[in-house]
């Protein structure tokens, strides 16, 4: 085998340039950190009067669009503690399992990923309520695995720390076979999403809107067969701050009145 493959190909140079760039997005937050313009936002560690929320990089979450930093839980996020007057600090993350054990630890009061709410997930911390509705799909370049059945005696690789490990055992069950799972603690879903694209890996298990964000740019990939039912996606407490959960959880339930929440769903949910 050669030893050069993983540094020389324009392939990985991809994935390397897609490294570089969520290196910008904690160094953008920095940036918007030290202006006066923007008081709140600090990547260190705020005072108990501020919410300290890690927020992963991805299109559904946190990500940048030319020269402006999106997503749909940014932008919720953002929306609510202009409207309440909350003071919210970024933490910007590429590893969920990383930063779920931070949580626990109480480094962050509040975790955004995309991740959607299950019982073992639940054994250790609190969901809030549901921000919006995703399911996980199959990405992959093969065109005749069209239906869960066909994964049997496959690789599919996953974000290490994300539900989907747990979703896809599940389903090695249902089928009667092995999945073999590659848990990727290096990786996050966008660079499993690339190299899919570039025949680094034959698949992966990501989430719908992650998938159909990212096939606008990697169209040679099939983000079709469902691999889960719908779920029901939710920021994730450390148990412990009790007090703002119940006060996150009711801001969200009225947030989710609002026109500019109506606004976010058109804006981010239309891949349908």
């Amino acid at each position: 085998m050669n030893g050069h493959k993983g540094f020389l190909t324009p392939r990985r140079l991809l994935v390397v340039a897609l490294a570089i760039l969520s290196v910008g997005i904690i160094v953008t937050v920095r940036y918007i950190n030290a202006s006066g313009t923007h008081a709140g936002y600090e990547y260190e560690r705020g005072r108990d009067d501020t919410i300290n929320v890690a927020i992963a990089y991805s299109p559904m979450s946190l990500y940048r669009y030319g020269d402006t930093l999106a997503g749909f839980n940014y932008e919720m996020l953002r929306g609510m503690s202009a409207m309440y007057g909350d003071k919210v600090k970024y933490y910007p993350v590429s590893s969920v399992s990383e930063s779920l054990d931070r949580l626990s630890d109480g480094v962050y009061d509040v975790l955004i990923a995309d991740i959607p709410v299950t019982a073992s997930l639940r054994q250790r911390f609190r969901f809030s309520e549901p921000v919006y509705i995703d399911r996980m799909v199959l990405v992959s370049r093969d065109t005749t695995v069209t239906t869960p059945l066909a994964l049997a005696g496959k690789q599919v690789w996953v974000v290490a720390g994300s539900p989907a490990a747990e979703r896809v055992g599940n389903l090695s069950r249902e089928i009667g076979d092995s999945i073999i799972i590659h848990d990727s603690h290096k990786y996050s879903a966008e660079q499993l999403v690339m190299l899919v694209s570039a025949g680094d890996i034959p698949m992966a298990v990501v989430n719908e809107e992650v998938a159909h964000r990212l096939h606008e740019e990697y169209s040679d990939l099939h983000v079709d067969t469902k691999v889960s039912f719908s779920q029901f996606q939710s920021w994730i407490f450390n148990k412990r701050r009790t007090a703002l959960a119940d006060t996150l959880d009711a801001q969200i339930e009225r947030f989710k009145l609002t026109p500019q929440y109506k606004e976010l769903l058109d804006k981010w949910l239309d891949c349908e």
